[in-house]
């Protein structure tokens, strides 16, 4: 089976489980919210929130730990909200082990599969803009002759030793706190 093949075969099989997880951890948590009393628009308004908070959050622990920012807060969230799905899963199970644990399948396939996601896709050091001078090369100026004597010969220069190139690592370069970074949208009322 060659590369091509494969990650067609992988994609198909990660829709069908994000799908069918996905479609059984909305419902569990739209009928449990309708079950106490909420209305039926409500009920799904939650199963959105609940399950999509997890995969935006799981985005913003990437994107965070990638540009070396705090992910305290963001890590907290996520298994808050991974519990509150876990236990809208269990909640109308059987009470035993085994209803439990089949009842809470769909949550756990759906976040597992998040993680291996969002596990899978490299991240890419932040590169240096394209006006900015490069840093791994040290140019030596050009000496102009200070003889002021043109009438003899000048003495033999000796050919110029290459400087040892530098090598750099990229350095990640944040803004202060407080200033929006150009290339992420700012959203008020949302906290980063």
């Amino acid at each position: 089976m060659n590369h091509r093949t494969e990650s067609a075969v992988r994609l198909v099989i990660l829709l069908a489980i994000g799908t069918m997880a996905g479609a059984a951890a909305f419902t569990h948590v739209h009928d449990l919210s309708v079950a106490h009393g909420q209305p039926n628009w409500i009920g799904w308004a939650n199963a959105v929130a609940v399950e999509l908070m997890a995969i935006y959050l799981g985005l913003e622990l990437r994107a965070r730990r990638r540009t070396r920012r705090p992910v305290g807060l963001v890590a907290s969230l996520l298994v808050a909200f991974a519990l509150l799905s876990l236990a809208a899963q269990v909640a109308e199970a059987e009470p035993s082990v085994w209803g439990w644990t089949v009842a809470a399948v769909p949550s756990l396939a759906f976040l597992a599969l998040v993680k291996v996601v969002l596990s899978n896709t490299p991240a890419t050091p932040p590169t240096p803009e394209p006006d900015q001078p490069p840093t791994d090369r040290y140019e030596v100026p050009e000496q102009a002759p200070t003889d002021p004597d043109p009438e003899r010969p000048a003495a033999p220069v000796p050919p110029a030793v290459p400087a040892p190139a530098v090598i750099s690592a990229p350095a990640a370069v944040l803004p202060p706190r407080g200033v929006v970074q150009p290339n992420r949208p700012h959203v008020v009322g949302i906290i980063r």
